[in-house]
């Protein structure tokens, strides 16, 4: 077993809604890392599973609107926000650190309204904190597995898009409230949540 420093050990913590000690949780990671002969192959596992297996709740306007991990499992659905939770909460539970990203992007993918974007990071052994976005492939959308080579979901272009560069160990509380907040994945949609910028590119 890999042993990990007091900082990245932060990274393997569970929580409320990074649940990755919920009975669900816990035994889909087992059997995701089933036969695993390396850690990137694990990631690679439970990456594609929340990327592929788990809707994404605005693609298919499927309800509940879900923020706990064990709760993304469970009903199968998740915005990227909650699908981020997700893949924490199973690769935390594999003892692989990973935290949670953002991105500020156009939602009409050209000027304002702007939200967040929610994807991970993950610590590889071989490679350090490496950025993943397992909100779920469709036509212009390819993201994928690829170290040392980021390969995410959304480029950043438009002036006021952004890659946030903090790895958090919990998710944003605007980010939390956004998603307990309405009770459709149509109220989440006309509410997504965003950061005013304080500083130029």
């Amino acid at each position: 077993m890999f042993t990990h420093t007091p900082e990245l050990n932060r990274y393997l913590a569970f929580s409320n809604y990074i649940d990755g000690d919920h009975p669900a949780v816990a035994s889909q990671a087992r059997n995701l890392a089933a036969g695993c002969t390396s850690e990137e192959e694990v990631v690679r596992n439970c990456f594609e599973f929340v990327r592929d297996k788990i809707k994404h709740s605005g693609d298919f306007k499927l309800n509940p609107v879900t923020c706990r991990a064990s709760d993304v499992l469970i009903h199968g659905t998740g915005y990227c926000y909650a699908k981020s939770h997700l893949l924490a909460a199973l690769l935390r539970s594999n003892g692989i650190p990973t935290g949670l990203c953002y991105q500020r992007l156009s939602v009409s993918m050209e000027g304002p309204p702007f939200c967040l974007h929610g994807l991970n990071a993950v610590y590889l052994k071989n490679h350090g904190w490496y950025r993943i976005d397992a909100r779920g492939n469709k036509p212009g959308v390819d993201a994928r597995f690829t170290p040392p080579f980021e390969r995410l979901a959304f480029p950043v272009l438009a002036e006021q898009e952004r890659n946030l560069p903090e790895i958090w160990e919990e998710p944003l509380p605007l980010v939390v409230n956004a998603l307990l907040a309405y009770s459709s994945v149509q109220e989440v949609a006309e509410n997504l949540p965003d950061i005013e910028l304080i500083s130029a590119r």
